[in-house]
């Protein structure tokens, strides 16, 4: 069978057929829609973190399988790596699903999931399970939660919904209402004892605040307030005094924070070399609180430091897309997300360089754990949901009026 084919050469490029991309600007698939509207910058800073999470875990992990190892137990060298693999294989799509949400549909679920995870935290003293003398964590079967961890971005959403309502009714005393669930937020995790989540809780509460207008009289009334209650829980408060003494004091046991500075300098400018280190042998959780530390001595200061920019960065992102944003409850909703993710890596990374004093917190994506793994998808996803934009509308030159006819 013959076939004949021809070519008209003088079709204009008008003519001719066009091969459309399945991600082009004009499709209106809801992967498209997604691809274009998503913060693509954001969203490539992120998978940049996650990918050094999983590089710092892996070099993590035979010194955490040395020290949890004992009285019969032998934990694998990688064990740490390949759990944190198979939590990042379920956190990643659990981010992308809810970036896609529509911003009111992904509003409606982060309120639902804060009011279930308070109700979860206020059951923590009742039914919780204990590690290392605090009481954090909700055990099902074999498996256990942080609720609190979980708690921290739907409480950044919930808090940016209440103070964005008093557009609507500027009468009622929002940010006075929002003292209530602050506080018992507050005192909730105080009797776990957990001071270093407390303390998160209060900054993003405090930025919120803020960022929707306080009066300046109140928030100098709520600094005044936050610095009285330190003061007392350092007199009243023993678990706040041994941390504030050993930081400012250096009195007590300071075995974590030494360690910390001395696993962080063995490795100088450029660092031991990957599964080269020693010191990291000798820290507590050289997986979870103690990464940064670990990264410090096989990759060296220089990875610190670039590690520290990325942090940096996506928060510069988000702020510099606030700048063009005009719906209250979606400028305050990312500006909490994001202060509670830049809050939690300053203070991870402060303890580890021994400006802060230690406490128990996760660096955001790169330490170990599954709880925080996908509590921060969760968050960022909401994150990516909330400063998504249509590029169509921005881009459009003209306006289309109803003329009723």
């Amino acid at each position: 069978m013959n076939v004949a084919v021809s070519f008209d050469s003088s079709a204009t490029p008008a003519q001719l057929p066009i091969r459309r991309s399945r991600f082009g600007r004009g499709k209106r698939t809801p992967v498209a829609r997604w691809f274009w509207e998503i913060d693509r910058v954001l969203l490539l800073l992120v998978t940049i973190l996650i990918g050094v999470g999983l590089i710092a875990v892996a070099a993590a992990s035979p010194a955490a399988g040395v020290r949890y190892s004992g009285n019969g137990v032998t934990v694998a060298s990688r064990y740490y790596f390949w759990m944190q693999l198979a939590w990042t294989m379920m956190a990643v799509p659990v981010m992308l699903v809810v970036s896609a949400l529509p911003q009111k549909a992904a509003r409606r679920m982060a309120l639902m999931m804060g009011l279930f995870f308070l109700l979860c935290l206020a059951l923590v003293p009742v039914i919780g399970s204990s590690a290392n003398g605090a009481t954090r964590w909700i055990a099902i079967g074999p498996a256990k939660f942080q609720p609190s961890e979980f708690l921290k971005p739907m409480f950044a959403v919930g808090m940016a919904w209440l103070l964005s309502l008093r557009a609507r009714n500027p009468e009622l005393p929002f940010a006075l209402i929002s003292v209530v669930p602050m506080g018992l937020i507050a005192v909730l995790l105080m009797k776990q004892p957990d001071f270093g989540q407390t303390v998160i809780f209060g900054a993003v509460w405090m930025v919120l605040l803020i960022v929707g207008g306080a009066s300046i009289r109140l928030i100098g009334s709520l600094i005044g307030a936050g610095m009285g209650a330190v003061v007392t829980a350092y007199f009243f408060y023993s678990v706040a005094t041994e941390r504030i003494n050993k930081f400012l004091f250096k009195q007590g046991d300071t075995y974590q924070v030494d360690r910390a500075h001395a696993t962080l300098t063995n490795g100088g400018l450029l660092g031991t070399g990957p599964g080269a280190g020693t010191q990291k042998f000798t820290l507590p959780e050289p997986h979870t609180d103690y990464i940064f530390s670990v990264i410090g001595e096989e990759f060296g200061l220089i990875a610190c430091i670039a590690i520290a920019c990325l942090y940096f960065a996506i928060v510069a992102r988000v702020c510099l897309r606030l700048m063009r944003e005009d719906d209250d409850f979606l400028l305050l909703a990312s500006a909490g997300l994001v202060a509670q993710f830049g809050f939690q890596a300053l203070i991870n990374m402060l303890v580890n360089v021994g400006l802060a004093p230690s406490k128990g917190m996760t660096l955001p994506f790169i330490s170990y754990g599954g709880s925080s793994m996908i509590a921060l998808s969760i968050g960022f996803g909401l994150l990516l949901a909330f400063t998504r934009e249509n590029p169509h509308l921005k881009e459009a030159t003209y306006t289309v009026r109803w003329t009723g006819r």
